[in-house]
């Protein structure tokens, strides 16, 4: 099984609750959607920017996304006590048996 592993840090400064992160997740997966539509040309617009570039906007998008999910895991762990590690790992087995892994 191949793994991506990413460590992504917990912000400082900010007091977020499970809403205000579920509406930044949200928030940051419509600019994910945008940077696809819009630089794919799926938008009607004509795209005018290099693949490289393209795909470069749309991990940079990715990559909102993946730190606020990790900040709503950090919220959390800080609220309810859950151990994140223990449920990537329930997580796993759930895709093993769903026969994706």
């Amino acid at each position: 099984m191949q793994r991506k592993t990413l460590s992504l840090p917990k912000l400082e400064r900010l007091t977020p609750t499970l809403e205000s992160t579920m509406l930044k997740i949200t928030e940051e997966v419509g600019e994910l959607a945008q940077a696809i539509g819009k630089f794919r040309g799926l938008s009607g617009e004509e795209t005018r920017m290099p693949d490289d570039d393209v795909v470069r906007a749309i991990v940079t998008e990715l990559l909102d996304v993946a730190q606020t999910a990790t900040s709503m895991m950090f919220v959390i762990e800080d609220l309810y006590g859950i151990d994140i590690e223990r449920e990537v790992e329930r997580h796993i087995e759930k895709l093993r048996r769903k026969g994706y892994l």
